[in-house]
């Protein structure tokens, strides 16, 4: 480089040794500023992925406790089939109720937005943003943990990630479509927490909307969303075969 024309050897020496020393100690710095920064992602994104669930983006998991208790009332489990422990509280309302996976996920975020262009809810105009629904669940995680940190109160703090970070309008906007968890780089999947807030209203606080309330109600007595006896639903099939 003409720069460094007409330097001596010694002194191309010291330039070289000064910038190799440079260059490592700003990578060793950056590596450290990482694990309190929004790049944490570069290295959660590999774990993330690496326990990412690989099943069908449409299925839910249903609650094996909720499960068990209607195959008992059925009379489908055996008589020697295990007893699911009871759990202490119907889907999530903090943190500390979501699974490990929903932590590291909050975490692993890009912040690219590409869940909350492809949603449905937030393109209609609602208040839903998966994209938010990820940065609230950090922004949660990293409030409790430097309460933690200064001796404070922690999770008994009066917040909790329902209402205080997450409101109720924003879990009932979505239509559980998984178009947000489709188009994540690294797959994560934003519907696993709204649907635990959800679970957490509908069966702790049956809180759900009045519309919401009458359809449970129809499935529960009439195995479908519609207020009709099951023996009708297939009336509607009477005149297929009419010429």
């Amino acid at each position: 480089m003409p720069v460094f024309a007409g330097l001596s050897t010694s002194t191309l020496v010291v330039v070289e040794r000064t910038a190799w020393w440079f260059h490592i100690l700003g990578i060793l710095g950056f590596a450290v500023y990482i694990t309190y920064s929004k790049h944490l992602h570069i290295a959660l994104a590999f774990p993330n992925t690496f326990f990412a669930n690989l099943g069908p983006k449409g299925h839910m998991q249903n609650m094996p406790v909720v499960t068990n208790e209607v195959k008992t009332m059925l009379g489908l489990n055996p008589a020697d089939s295990p007893t699911v422990a009871p759990v202490g509280r119907f889907g999530a309302k903090d943190i500390n109720d979501l699974d490990w996976n929903n932590l590291m996920a909050a975490y692993s975020c890009t912040e690219c937005g590409r869940c909350t262009a492809v949603c449905p809810a937030n393109i209609t105009g609602k208040k839903l943003s998966p994209r938010k629904i990820m940065m609230d669940t950090r922004d949660r995680l990293e409030e409790v943990g430097r309460s933690l940190a200064k001796g404070g109160q922690g999770l008994n703090d009066g917040k909790a990630l329902l209402d205080n970070y997450i409101t109720r309008e924003e879990i009932n906007a979505c239509t559980s479509c998984n178009a947000c968890a489709e188009a994540c780089p690294v797959m994560i999947n934003p519907l696993e927490i709204i649907l635990e807030l959800r679970r957490y209203v509908a069966m702790e606080e049956s809180g759900s909307p009045p519309s919401w309330n009458s359809m449970f109600q129809n499935v529960e007595t009439n195995f479908a969303p519609w207020k009709f006896s099951p023996g009708d639903r297939f009336n509607w099939a009477n005149d297929l075969n009419k010429p």
